[in-house]
C-alpha cells in the first residue's frame, strides 16, 4: 500500500477555498488492488478540493485510457473512460450513517482518495466489454470472430437445409 500514499491529500494546512490536485493512476496503482477488474491503464485524474468550514468537497475528473478484455473475441483492447463524481467529507466526531458522506474527525489531517479513484474506475467499466467497431479495428482477434460466426450457425446452420431429427423429435411435444 505504499505506493498509494502519493494519493492522500493534507487538508489541515490549507487555506479555505478551491485547491487543485492532479494524480497518475497506471499499472502500480492497480496492481494494489489484488481482485481488481482494470490490471492496466494510463488515466489522469483531476481533484478539485473545496475546503469549507464544516466540510470537504471533492470533484473528481479522471479521462484515459484502460485495457480490458473484448468479451467476444477475448483480444485485449483500451476503452476509453471519462468519469466526473462529486464527494462530500464532513468534519464530525460522531460517525454519520449516510454511504455517500465521509466522515472526518479531528485527528484526521489527510483524506487518501485512492479508494475513490479505484471505484469510479470500476464503475465506469462496461458491463459488457467490446470494443466500438468490432472486426474492424486492430485489436480485434478475426480468426475467433470468423470461428464465432461458423459456430454460431445462422438461418443456414451446417445442416444444408436438411431436417435435424432431434429438432424433429421437439417438434411433436406441445
Amino acid at each position: 500500500m505504499k505506493s498509494l500514499k502519493p494519493y492522500a491529500i493534507p487538508f489541515t494546512g490549507l487555506k479555505l477555498g478551491k485547491h487543485q490536485f492532479e494524480f497518475e493512476v497506471n499499472d502500480a496503482f492497480f496492481n494494489e488492488f489484488e481482485y481488481s477488474l482494470v490490471k492496466k491503464g494510463d488515466l489522469l485524474c483531476k481533484v478539485e478540493l473545496d475546503k469549507q468550514e464544516t466540510m470537504l468537497i471533492l470533484h473528481f475528473n479522471i479521462s484515459g485510457t484502460i485495457d480490458l478484455a473484448c468479451d467476444r473475441c477475448l483480444a485485449p483492447y483500451p476503452q476509453q473512460v471519462d468519469v466526473a463524481e462529486q464527494q462530500i467529507a464532513k468534519f464530525s466526531e460522531e460517525v454519520i450513517n449516510d454511504e455517500d458522506i465521509i466522515t472526518l474527525t479531528k485527528n484526521d489531517h489527510e483524506i487518501n482518495v485512492a479508494p475513490l479513484i479505484y471505484e469510479y474506475i470500476n464503475v465506469a467499466v462496461p458491463f459488457v466489454a467490446v470494443c466500438s467497431s468490432e472486426g474492424r479495428t486492430e485489436y480485434c482477434d478475426n480468426d475467433m470472430l470468423d470461428k464465432l460466426e461458423k459456430l454460431a450457425g445462422g438461418p443456414q446452420g451446417d445442416d444444408n437445409g436438411q431436417d435435424n431429427p432431434t429438432w424433429d423429435a421437439l417438434k411433436k411435444i406441445k
